[in-house]
């Protein structure tokens, strides 16, 4: 039967055939074919991009199709042939149609799944911090996950109305109280501009800036010339959406300081 539904979608001229998304996908549906990532069939594959975060290249994205539904017992039977263990927890054609992040199945990579969650307020609006994970610094004041951009699909429930808060993966290492001084009331997405592939990151923030409705971006970069890539590529991503959405660039030091903070009303793109 088709349904509209998310499906993986595989760029051939971005894959270099590494297979390293081949055991990233539990159910078995992705196989290396004439040096090339391939899906084995639609009804294999769940759509929760649990693969995404293995691919080197962003070769991988999640896209809304029509496609046939996913079948549980023929994943089951391929997984059998492959010799690999079938998921104790299988999730069902119908619950990967759902939409609201909290009715999300929970089968899956759980470094993939989107959840939504804030810590509980105590009486004197402090966050309740579990036993044995007090800090002078206070609790976290992460409310989503995932946080890598690479494992965000764009229609993220939390993404949307957000203030975004883009932030290179140095800086939470290096800048004292970044949860307490700047993570409270924004989504945070985190991601390596040199490492990481620049055009997906373009890619995935163009779809994030174009459906998404995200009101505020703020750009946390390290002062070393490998990051300074980072506003360009939002620069360039919400010029291919049209968007037009407040952006601030931070320039923080190696030694943990702020060098700079700065309103790009009009940031230079790539």
């Amino acid at each position: 039967m088709k349904v509209t539904r998310k499906l993986i979608h595989i760029d051939e001229e971005l894959c270099n055939g590494c297979g390293q998304c081949v055991p990233g996908c539990a159910e078995g549906a992705l196989q290396i074919i004439d040096g090339k990532a391939r899906l084995l069939a639609e009804r294999y594959c769940d759509g929760l991009g649990a693969c995404l975060g293995e691919c080197p290249t962003g070769a991988l994205t999640v896209r809304e199709v029509v496609a046939d539904d996913f079948d549980p017992e023929a994943v089951t039977e391929l997984l059998t042939e492959q010799g690999r263990d079938v998921p104790d927890h299988m999730p069902s054609p119908e619950s990967l149609r759902l939409t609201d992040s909290k009715a999300r199945p929970k089968g899956g990579c759980a470094g993939s799944r989107i959840e939504s969650f804030a810590p509980e307020a105590t009486p004197c609006g402090q966050a309740n911090v579990p036993t044995g994970m007090e800090t002078d610094a206070g609790p976290s004041q992460l409310t989503h996950w995932p946080i890598q951009i690479r494992l965000v699909p764009a229609d993220a429930p939390f993404l949307k109305g957000a203030d975004l808060l883009l932030t290179a993966d140095c800086v939470a290492v290096s800048l004292p109280g970044y949860h307490q001084n700047f993570l409270p009331g924004k989504k945070v997405l985190m991601g390596c501009p040199k490492f990481d592939d620049v055009q997906f990151y373009v890619q995935r923030l163009t779809e994030i800036f174009s459906v998404s409705g995200v009101k505020s971006v703020t750009v946390m970069e390290m002062e070393v010339p490998c990051c300074s890539n980072f506003s360009r590529i939002v620069a360039t991503a919400l010029k291919n959406a049209s968007a037009d959405i407040p952006v601030e660039k931070i320039v923080v030091k190696r030694t943990g300081e702020i060098k700079a903070r700065t309103s790009l009303d009009q940031p230079v793109p790539l």
